[in-house]
């Protein structure tokens, strides 16, 4: 090797490492190379993945969503009410304790009816920051509105719930009102749980079911037994305004939601503000009956009127038992009103 010249060495070097490398790509020492590589690649996963106990798992994950997710499943409830024949248009519109409602229904000789339109505003009606004019041209466009829609004028009405009744400001809307033409009816607490039972309650579950009304004002709960329809009154969902603790409200709602006959609390079909916010987050199309999800399933309304509602919801559920809240998206104690005419 000393007589081989600088370039003779170099040759003889590469024929060596040529040889060499042929020798362990044939014996297969590339492909364990390549197999050690990918090996060294998934290490580090796979060992985050079993033994970091901070490290997220999809795994973990899921079970805790599917479960929620499960306590928020609603059964679903199926009625079909009797559709009028031949009925003719009247229409209702609510002073209450959060403002105007209208309500035009198609209604028979024989009390069979369907919502046609309905619209809901706010005011700050109880909150006596409405004059005499906002009132007027807030009952002129209701009024404006059912006329365009086909309701004869006589046919018109207008309702005072028992909330709104309580306000100082009523005699406003009521002076507005008597200068337009129109007649206020002014309804007590015990006769809205009445007619929120005539417009809500469909006679097949008048024996096994009650009715529940969360107000702004108020709460009405409602049943018949022996053909004779019982109201009570408690807290609205406005009662926070007035420093009402939340604890005492639970008591007294749930101390009149046991005054309900045992055989009575198969079904609760209930409506209102608040009992609307809650059918939103479950309801599924265009359906007019939504079962409500447990009190619980409700805990992200945070404003103060809807989780003053859920409270009175809890206190019922707890109370009764009732394991089916039932949401009529159409009916309201004003409706069953127009019923009585």
């Amino acid at each position: 090797m000393k007589r081989l010249t600088v370039a003779g060495r170099l040759i003889i070097t590469a024929i060596i490492i040529g040889a060499i490398f042929l020798g362990y790509k044939y014996l297969g020492g590339e492909k364990a190379l390549n197999q050690m590589s990918e090996d060294r690649a998934q290490s580090p996963q796979t060992e985050a993945s079993n033994t970091d106990p901070d490290m997220p798992s999809s795994e973990t994950e899921t079970p805790t969503e599917n479960s929620d997710a499960t306590s928020s499943e609603v059964s679903t409830f199926s009625y079909t009410p009797p559709v009028p024949v031949d009925g003719k248009l009247r229409g209702v519109v609510e002073l209450g304790a959060s403002g105007f409602n209208s309500f035009i229904i198609k209604v028979d000789k024989e009390k069979r009816w369907s919502l046609e339109k309905s619209e809901f505003g706010n005011s700050l009606v109880t909150e006596n920051m409405a004059t005499d004019e906002d009132v007027r041209i807030g009952l002129k466009k209701y009024i404006g509105g059912m006329l365009d829609y086909g309701v004869g004028s006589k046919d018109i009405h207008f309702v005072v719930s028992s909330g709104a009744a309580k306000a100082d400001v009523t005699l406003k809307i009521t002076r507005v009102l008597k200068s337009l033409g129109y007649v206020v009816n002014q309804v007590t607490a015990e006769q809205e749980g009445q007619l929120a039972l005539k417009s809500v309650l469909p006679a097949e579950y008048a024996s096994k079911s009650f009715v529940v009304d969360i107000g702004s004002g108020n709460t009405k709960i409602s049943w018949m037994e022996n053909g004779k329809v019982s109201a009570i009154e408690s807290y609205g969902a406005k009662y926070f305004q007035e420093g009402t603790d939340d604890s005492k409200v639970y008591q007294e709602v749930s101390a009149k939601a046991k005054q309900i006959p045992e055989d009575l609390r198969k079904t609760c079909f209930i409506i209102g503000g608040v009992p609307f916010e809650m059918a939103k987050e479950v309801r599924k199309g265009k359906e007019r009956y939504t079962t409500l999800s447990a009190p619980l399933a409700y805990s992200k309304l945070t404003n103060a009127k809807s989780k003053a509602g859920v409270n009175i919801y809890k206190a019922v559920t707890d109370a009764t038992g009732c394991q089916q809240f039932v949401f009529d998206w159409d009916a309201n104690f004003t409706i069953g009103f127009l019923l009585g005419l």
